[in-house]
């Protein structure tokens, strides 16, 4: 085999091409997860910063009430920036072009980097706010562009292997960020806007490395009808010369879409085609916000702390760890088991160390600290396994090119809503129902778990088509006929009888 091809399973192989391409486009997830978990270590040393600063403009102390507000709009107004960025996924996306979107998106990383390194020297507390809310908007966008694009250039059989990858560098980046976060490290006095304005490196080094992926073959091919320009993609990414069976299935895809009419956000919920896998789409992104694992990457410290655990902060980088492992264990498993099996293996897992979880800290005088502490662990594994990974690429995979930018924004816009609502209300949850405020995830947990036995499908090794039709959807030309009013064998009666006419 030619050096920088590697074999995998059904043949398919891994070129350089396909390789540089995923690593590019999932360094924006890399960014995504940075900047998820690098608000959680030095919170205490940023709010002592608000405070200094409070008093250099007022004269006097900040107030407790008011420095909780704060704190709390630094946190949440990231998931306001990516609820807001989100929604426009799909038309940058179709406007732009996969690649150069995920290039010009850089852009906003720049800014929100630099406004948050800089705060501290300018004794700016809008600027931190800002910061995070554009940083905020440059991760909205690279969560809906980044899984679409891999999606796209990804052969069948590996699209969902590769597609993990975005969820793995999420989880690299949120632990690069709490081992960075250490005060020893970047998590100093002195230091902290450094850790926060660091996150400019990844952004620099993907858009050196872009100019050298090629743009999406089915984004050139499908929409902008490139055919020449997709061939070359195509054979630029599977080292093939002969790419005519992959074409060929972008052609019926097209075909299909041409006799479509333009799908737009609204048309996804009114049409009964869309209807019920958007409705999926926006469940599975709900199971993965609403599980409560980002109330565990936010605010884990302070749960370690409320257990007893010695060295929380190591604690919480011990539960980064095991989030990072555990995305490589499901990044073997989701092309053998199969996408819904494994978040049914995930949702329920997490159920159950939700409820050990609930008990261990209700029970905290009596129960030694390494329960919580394994249960904790125990839900970041399963959330690995199963509802961190899937939902990301499974939206890719419910949609043909057509509604797919659409269904995108729709879902991303649905999981940033939850993120925020996760980000704000989780800690006046927990103040209001203390040791038992696992046990609301751990219903919520439940139903996910039923939802996908009973509504969602299988997509591991299907085509587009596939999956459309385990919906039980007609193809394009049979609804076609069916809104013109048409039977097809009627209609194929009457030309044969018109022929025998002319003659």
């Amino acid at each position: 085999m030619p050096a920088g091809f590697q074999q995998l399973n059904g043949g398919e192989t891994v070129t350089r091409t396909l390789a540089l391409s995923v690593f590019t486009a999932v360094l924006g997830s890399l960014q995504f997860g940075y900047n998820i978990g690098v608000i959680n270590a030095p919170q205490k040393i940023i709010e002592q910063d608000y405070n200094a600063t409070w008093q250099h403009r007022y004269g006097e102390p900040i107030s407790p009430g008011t420095l909780t507000s704060l704190w709390s709009l630094s946190v949440a107004i990231f998931s306001i920036g990516g609820m807001a960025s989100s929604f426009c996924v799909g038309f940058v996306s179709e406007w732009l072009g996969r690649r150069k979107a995920m290039l010009i998106n850089n852009l906003f990383a720049f800014i929100g980097g630099g406004l948050m390194g800089m705060s501290k020297i300018c004794r700016s507390i809008e600027m931190m706010v800002l910061g995070r809310f554009v940083i905020g908007a440059y991760c909205g966008l690279a969560s809906g562009l980044t899984p679409m694009y891999v999606g796209e250039i990804a052969p069948t059989s590996l699209r969902g292997a590769l597609g993990t990858l975005h969820q793995l560098a999420i989880v690299t980046g949120i632990l690069i960020a709490q081992v960075l976060g250490l005060e020893a490290l970047l998590g100093s006095e002195a230091l902290w806007p450094v850790l926060l304005g660091v996150t400019v490196l990844p952004t620099v080094l993907q858009m050196a490395l872009l100019p050298f992926c090629p743009e999406s073959p089915r984004f050139l091919y499908i929409v902008r009808s490139q055919e020449h320009q997709a061939k070359n993609g195509l054979r630029r990414l599977t080292g093939r010369h002969d790419v005519g069976d992959l074409l060929a299935e972008m052609k019926e895809e097209k075909r299909r879409m041409d006799m479509e009419r333009k799908v737009s956000i609204p048309e996804l919920f009114r049409s009964n085609v869309y209807r019920q896998p958007m409705f999926i789409a926006i469940l599975l992104q709900l199971s993965q916000q609403l599980s409560g694992v980002n109330a565990i990457f936010y605010y884990s410290t302070s749960i370690f702390m409320r257990a007893g655990v010695q060295s929380p902060v190591y604690a919480t980088i011990g539960a980064g760890v095991v989030n990072c492992a555990f995305t490589v264990v499901s990044l073997f498993l989701v092309e053998r088991m199969g996408r819904r099996t494994l978040h049914m293996l995930g949702l329920g897992g997490m159920c159950v160390c939700a409820l050990v979880m609930t008990l261990a800290l209700a029970l905290s005088d009596s129960i030694p600290p390494f329960v919580s502490m394994l249960a904790i662990f125990g839900f970041v594994a399963f959330f690995e396994i199963g509802p961190g990974p899937i939902p990301w690429f499974f939206v890719a995979e419910l949609f043909s090119q057509g509604p797919r930018p659409a269904a995108m924004a729709v879902a991303g816009f649905s999981n940033w809503t939850a993120n925020f609502l996760i980000g704000m209300g989780f800690q006046s949850l927990a103040d209001l129902c203390g040791p038992y405020v696992f046990l609301i995830f751990a219903g919520l947990l439940l139903f996910f778990l039923v939802f996908t036995f009973f509504r969602v499908p299988e997509t591991r090794g299907k085509t587009f088509d596939q999956i459309s039709a385990s919906f039980g959807q007609r193809p394009v030309s049979g609804m076609m006929d069916m809104d013109l009013g048409l039977d097809a064998d009627k209609l194929s009666t009457e030309l044969d009888c018109l022929g025998d006419d002319l003659n």
